[in-house]
């Protein structure tokens, strides 16, 4: 066998790199429409509304220069709830365990004291890789990116600073580009086909909250979670039923879900059984309950239940 073609001294197939990155940033900034647009499909639901990612979802970009493990977590905030705590929690867990950081700051808004507050809990891991991403700048002019891009400058010492828009896609690649550089070097952690190392069953229950968070009060939002009870096939590659359940915190809220004789949760139905059938790749007869859970956000073993 041939010796590997060598380049500046380093065996060429050694060069492929691997590793995770991270998005920080405020609720709302982007992080999660970055990581779908990255990855070429949807991992990550998205929404309007703030704190819509409550987990530390992976996302896994392939490149020929490298594999890039994106860890989407939930915006960091100051926590109003128990469930506030745990999010905050679990992006300081993922922190701890990444190559690189991306703090994302959206380029249509002033940093203001969030945005602060999350640059200095970088300070904690001084070894990490730290990318400034501009996001949104679809929604500024040139003067305004501009000046986002000053701004960010004076936080601290990045390694880069990126401004890119996630919407449609411009500089999307040069940031993946940009993140693999500082990967280490190492053969692939996933398979070729892998695009994210969520189950079926937790893919599918955040499609049904995407579709439940459509159209709500600001405050209803929060107090919404899915679990699916049951996933079975009616025959062998043929139809296949979801149970599901919609949680919310109090009976006036299970009324906003349902709707008028029951036409809310109908719309709810049909918007997350076209994203679930897209998902699964075969067609899904859905059933949704909507159930109360008493002030689960507050509640330990709510929490718990309910997957948090």
């Amino acid at each position: 066998m041939s010796a590997p073609h060598l380049h500046d001294g380093v065996a060429a197939e050694s060069e492929h790199r691997a590793g995770f990155v991270t998005f920080v940033g405020r609720p709302n900034v982007g992080k999660s429409t970055l990581t779908n647009a990255l990855v070429g499909q949807k991992v990550a639901i998205t929404s309007s509304k703030p704190q819509t990612t409550r987990r530390a979802i992976r996302g896994i970009v392939h490149r020929a220069s490298g594999q890039l493990i994106v860890v989407d977590t939930p915006g960091m905030h100051r926590p109003r709830t128990l469930l506030g705590e745990r999010l905050n929690a679990v992006v300081l867990s993922t922190l701890g365990d990444v190559d690189v950081i991306g703090f994302c700051v959206p380029a249509d808004e002033a940093i203001g004291p969030g945005d602060r507050y999350i640059n200095e809990q970088l300070d904690a891991f001084p070894r990490t890789s730290k990318v400034a991403i501009v996001t949104k700048t679809d929604a500024a002019g040139p003067t305004r990116v501009a000046e986002q891009l000053l701004a960010v400058s004076r936080l601290r010492e990045w390694d880069e600073i990126i401004p890119l828009s996630a919407v449609t896609g411009q500089r999307v690649e040069l940031l993946a580009d940009e993140l693999i550089r500082l990967l280490p070097i190492s053969p692939p952690l996933y398979g070729d086909e892998a695009v994210t190392d969520e189950s079926d069953d937790d893919r599918v229950a955040e499609l049904i909250r995407e579709a439940a968070l459509e159209g709500v009060s600001d405050e209803l939002p929060h107090s919404l979670a899915v679990t699916v009870d049951e996933m079975t096939e009616r025959t062998p590659g043929g139809m296949l039923d979801i149970y599901a359940n919609v949680w919310v915190e109090r009976d006036s809220q299970k009324g906003i879900i349902i709707g008028h004789r029951g036409a809310r949760l109908g719309e709810v139905g049909a918007r997350a059984r076209v994203g679930i059938e897209e998902l699964l790749g075969r067609r899904v007869f859905l059933k949704l309950h909507v159930k109360v859970a008493k002030e689960w956000q507050r509640d330990p073993k709510q929490l718990g239940r309910l997957g948090f």
